[in-house]
């Protein structure tokens, strides 16, 4: 499996991002490396995260992350193809031979939907058992999306927190009188907010917004085979069904640009 290319460039530009603050931004790079800093971001973020989740949905971040970073493709066309194959042979009643070709078909709700389809189940069954299966499906990853806008929001907390550490730090060397101790305190006080800044808006938000994308993105798929699915149950024209479905796909997209649209427009005005 590949990484997907969107990723591969955010991650570059991130490196370049860093790299361009380290060098051409800071007279000392060193400045920028804070470790007691950075583990107080990182650990109070998962210590929040910990008491926030139940384990088994914490320990699933490491598999979600995988998932962003690997490029994973929806064979949309690929899927309907083979739900309107399987509906020509539906229309000829050749039961054996249905059976046959759902055996290579991938996606699983095209399977489960076009196997009820065979059983004779009625087309409303049909439709509130997939239907049921596509909200399971939108709630349980908008939560997975959510853990990690949840984490974005952690991230800076604890940054404030390490730099109220540091501030703490800062007033004991106050009575010195040390111009250059006190600035190198101050200087390393704000670091864990960088990192708490940084984490959340180059890693945790990042991940969301990609989750939440690929999310609507199964929702297109699964609601335009479910509507392939019912008119398989009615026994449509499988040619109608070809056009329907590549038209319900285009315009389902459209809806979605257009949405992205509006709060852009708004904000113009």
């Amino acid at each position: 499996m590949r990484m997907n290319p969107s990723t591969l460039i955010g991650i570059v530009a991130s490196i370049l991002l860093l790299a361009v603050v380290l060098v051409f931004s800071a007279e000392d790079p060193k400045l920028f490396v804070d470790m007691p800093g950075l583990g107080i971001v990182l650990l109070g973020t998962a210590a929040a995260t910990f008491i926030a989740y139940p384990l088994r949905e914490v320990m699933r971040v490491f598999g979600l992350i995988r998932s962003v970073v690997h490029h994973e493709k929806l064979h949309v066309d690929r899927d309907l193809e083979d739900l309107v194959q399987i509906s020509k042979i539906w229309m000829q009643s050749d039961i054996r031979a249905v059976e046959q070709a759902l055996e290579k078909v991938s996606n699983p709700f095209l399977r489960s939907g076009v196997q009820l389809v065979i059983d004779n189940v009625p087309e409303q069954d049909i439709m509130d058992l997939l239907q049921w299966r596509i909200a399971r499906m939108k709630a349980k990853e908008h939560a997975e999306a959510q853990l990690f806008r949840v984490m974005a929001g952690f991230a800076p907390a604890f940054g404030m927190v390490g730099t109220l550490v540091g501030l703490v730090n800062l007033l004991f060397l106050l009575g010195d009188g040390d111009i250059t101790a006190i600035g190198r305190q101050m200087a390393l006080a704000l670091m864990t907010t960088f990192y708490g800044v940084l984490l959340a808006n180059l890693l945790f938000k990042p991940i969301a917004v990609k989750l939440e994308r690929r999310t609507e993105q199964r929702l297109v798929l699964m609601n335009t085979i479910m509507q392939g699915i019912s008119m398989m149950s009615q026994k449509r024209s499988p040619a109608l069904m070809r056009e329907t479905l590549k038209a319900f796909v285009a315009d389902v997209r459209d809806e979605i640009k257009d949405s992205e649209a509006v709060p852009r427009t708004e904000q113009a005005s």
